[in-house]
């Protein structure tokens, strides 16, 4: 009976000590297939991954365009675009960011400094001066650095890099003056373009809608007189790190 209590006490023993290293080994499998997974979707996702780290630094962040109207001209009027990036730790990296929109109405862009469309359109029915755009959807980029000094304004020429505020707070703003015609010359007839469209420079961000806002003011150098713009417009952009991934 004590010999049989033995055997069975050894043979307990080495069950339990079968099981630990039997055990021991299938979490040293799991942890392996878990860092070969994580691996493997660190390789998928390649170039996202600052991407990522960048949104879960910052989710609430948005990129915000600025539209203001300046001047009314015979057939529309002037305005100056200023995209702001107002993420904190997403920079707008080379090849830099395009930006898009529908026109309301049949509206053309008679001229630009600061920046052009990457195409002309179909024009053919003017016979004297011609547009710079007569495109339905135009596509905005930045000019590259070095632009002669008569096609620039401030904040321009950038080849579409910006930084953040956050990294940059000097650097976090790009801008351009257009001229449209065939749109409104007043705040009554004047109609903001719709579904704005941005690559910053990859896809992900979604447009909020567009929001009339007070005029903006500006004070001369000598601190002596308030000016302020006809009207403006702000568009803001939110990434979403799914909608790049899937796009």
């Amino acid at each position: 009976m004590d010999y049989c209590f033995r055997s069975l006490t050894r043979v307990s023993i080495s069950t339990i000590v079968l099981a630990i290293l039997l055990s021991s080994f299938s979490f040293t499998c799991t942890c392996m297939n878990l860092l070969y997974i994580q691996v493997l979707e660190v390789s998928l996702m390649g170039g996202c991954i600052e991407s990522y780290d960048a949104h879960a630094l910052n989710p609430n962040g948005n990129i915000t365009i600025k539209w203001d109207i300046n001047s009314w001209t015979p057939d529309g009027y002037v305005a100056v675009v200023t995209m702001y990036n107002f993420q904190q730790y997403r920079n707008i990296s080379s090849p830099g960011w395009t930006l898009g929109w529908t026109w309301a109405k049949k509206e053309v862009i008679w001229s630009m400094l600061g920046s052009q469309t990457t195409e002309q359109g179909d024009c053919s029915r003017y016979k004297g001066a011609i547009p710079h755009c007569c495109m339905k959807t135009p596509t905005v980029i930045d000019l590259l650095p070095g632009t002669p000094y008569n096609q620039q304004i401030a904040n321009c020429c950038k080849g579409g890099v910006i930084s953040s505020w956050a990294q940059d707070p000097n650097n976090y703003a790009s801008s351009f003056q257009v001229s449209i015609g065939v749109a409104g010359t007043t705040n009554r007839t004047v109609k903001l373009p719709k579904n704005f469209t941005l690559l910053a420079p990859g896809p992900g961000y979604t447009c909020g809608p567009a929001v009339v806002g007070k005029p903006t003011k500006f004070i001369t150098p000598d601190g002596r007189r308030v000016t302020q713009t006809m009207s403006k417009y702000t568009v803001s952009f939110s990434f979403d790190r799914l909608t790049a991934l899937s796009t």
